[in-house]
């Protein structure tokens, strides 16, 4: 789970926007047919980096090629349909708080689906409920001293809450950078709490369980929380994508076209087509960008593995994540709660997912046997339907991690992605729209 960042959002869960960018004109992304003819900017990669880079430089009046190697836009932001169930490739979530979000999409067409504001906590001892008071009063009883934590520990939880509530998100960015674990320290956190609540949240979010993240970004993710909602497009996250693409002109977005290298005049695709761009713009993951541009300084990644169980009913019946704090898995829930289009009618469909991208094949037992314990309910008949590895997650975002990175790579070359930013929606979007912005200065100047 990804989240990021900056300026407000609705505190509650009716979600609402206004969106900047134009309406949705279909949700088909249209592929470009094969022809030759230059260009002012080739963009590699149709994530929701290079969609939003696309959609920046055709508002400035360019002509924009993007070049996609697979066979539909969205990069890690994809669903797939099978046998009735809807499979997002890894768990990922939309928080109504990004700012790129709430100014480039139309959330009401997205049709969010909300999460539970809270998780439930899996203890040795029995589940404890972690909700946010404000919004949810009946379902924080857990809150009481003793329960969650000491007295100290909860009113160093309401100190760091409502400072990260409060606090300017360019105040955050300017503080000194250190971990999450030496920052929830500083706030007199006990190391029960992080226990119980911290680590085994947070290495869902950050996807490494050392709590060694930029303390920076943990307090942006804390406050995006606090302000946003998560949901799920009814659809899938692949709607968020889809609807950037759909944005652009006609023709703008070439599927199955894999880019080898760039040249001097602008980029050579696999199968031998050169398209001539004075700028090219590389909005992929760190291991193809780095391949494409020599040089280019990149970041260790953090991999994740999310494993989909179909149920014959469902063990929850709540759209609420779940949270082991033994931390065998780092998280799961019954998406089919949160949008019930995820799974046939009659039948449940479970996320889970787990640290690791090269587990064995014996992982996915495991794991079923950890679930029957978290969901207190024989878990023997749930059926292993899909199973996703996701080797480059997120970047490893360790202090010092700076925020926000040129994307300026050298004359003409530019390179954005959530690697270059933060790992989120919203760190991609970003990237994108700064590389953008850079292209133009340099085409100004």
């Amino acid at each position: 789970m990804a989240v990021l960042l900056d300026e407000l959002g609705a505190r509650s869960t009716e979600v609402s926007a206004r969106p900047r960018a134009p309406p949705v004109a279909g949700r088909r992304v249209r592929e470009m047919s094969a022809r030759t003819g230059d260009v002012d900017a080739v963009v590699v990669g149709a994530g929701v980096a290079g969609l939003v880079c696309a959609q920046d430089l055709v508002a400035a009046g360019l002509r924009v090629r993007v070049l996609e190697a697979s066979d539909r836009v969205g990069g890690r932001m994809r669903t797939d349909v099978r046998d009735g169930f809807r499979f997002d490739r890894g768990f990922q979530v939309v928080n109504t708080s990004y700012p790129q979000m709430k100014r480039r999409m139309d959330l009401r067409g997205l049709r969010l689906r909300p999460f539970s504001p809270g998780v439930l906590l899996c203890t040795p001892h029995g589940r404890l409920r972690f909700a946010d008071p404000t919004r949810t009063p009946k379902l924080a009883a857990d809150l009481r001293p003793g329960r969650l934590g000491s007295l100290r520990d909860l009113a160093g939880l309401a100190m760091l809450t409502g400072r990260d509530l409060l606090t300017p998100p360019r105040l955050i960015k300017r503080a000194e950078d250190r971990t999450t674990r030496t920052a929830l320290a500083d706030a007199a956190i006990g190391e029960a709490l992080v226990e119980t609540l911290f680590r085994p949240f947070l290495s869902g979010v950050f996807l490494e369980d050392e709590l060694e993240t930029s303390s920076r970004f943990f307090h942006l993710v804390w406050r995006s929380m606090l302000r946003g909602t998560l949901c799920l497009p009814a659809d899938g996250v692949a709607e968020v994508p889809e609807q950037l693409a759909a944005t652009l002109p006609e023709g703008t977005v070439s599927l199955g076209t894999p880019v080898e290298q760039l040249t001097d005049e602008g980029v050579l695709t696999a199968y031998g087509r050169e398209t001539a761009a004075p700028a090219v713009v590389v909005a992929a993951g760190p291991a193809a960008a780095a391949a494409l541009l020599p040089g280019l300084d990149v970041p260790p990644v953090r991999s994740v593995t999310t494993y989909y169980h179909a149920a014959p009913e469902t063990p929850l019946d709540e759209p609420t994540l779940l949270v082991d704090t033994a931390r065998r898995v780092l998280n799961t829930v019954v998406v089919s709660e949160v949008s019930p289009v995820y799974a046939p009618r009659g039948r449940a469909l479970v996320s889970t997912s787990v640290l690791g991208a090269d587990h064995g094949p014996g992982k996915e037992a495991e794991v079923r046997a950890v679930l029957a314990e978290l969901y207190g309910t024989d878990t023997g008949g749930w059926e292993p339907v899909a199973e996703y590895p996701v080797a480059e997650a997120l970047p490893a975002m360790t202090p010092p991690w700076p925020l926000s990175r040129g994307t300026r790579h050298a004359p003409g070359r530019y390179v954005c992605g959530d690697h270059r930013a933060t790992g989120s929606v919203q760190g991609a979007m970003a990237s994108g729209a700064r590389a953008a912005r850079e292209l133009l200065a340099d085409r100004r100047s």
